[in-house]
């Protein structure tokens, strides 16, 4: 199966790891990595945007990741970008310019970058 999809997370170097115990930046990496490689055996077709979590900042490397390979079908949201209160201006910035890049895009989420391929499913 092949789909035009945009999966937008941030980057690891951006994370907060204070808040969350047990988790550090090469551990978050390698979940991603392994999330990344289980979209792709499944058969997806994605671009990975790892954003930074200011939001200017984030929609600047959204509109590189769009660039060239927008519009997209579906927008795969992290939980990262949606879940912390920290990041609701993120989350905003992040939804308003997908709508533009790609009207009528169907968006799904994940919880951790373990249920990316769940999440997916979901919509595709």
């Amino acid at each position: 199966m092949t789909n035009d999809i945009l999966s937008i997370g941030l980057h690891p170097s951006a994370v907060d790891y204070s808040k969350y115990p047990g988790i550090d930046e090469a551990m978050l990496t390698a979940r991603i990595e392994a999330g990344e490689a289980a979209l792709r055996a499944a058969g997806f077709d994605f671009i990975s945007c790892q954003v930074p979590a200011d939001p200017d900042d984030a929609e600047a490397r959204l509109r590189d990741c769009a660039e060239s390979d927008g519009p997209f079908r579906i927008a795969m949201i992290g939980a990262g970008v949606r879940m912390a209160p920290e990041h609701t201006a993120l989350f905003e910035r992040i939804i308003n310019v997908i709508n533009e890049i790609s009207p009528g895009v169907t968006f799904c989420f994940n919880t951790t970058p373990d249920t990316t391929l769940d999440a997916l499913r979901r919509v595709a």
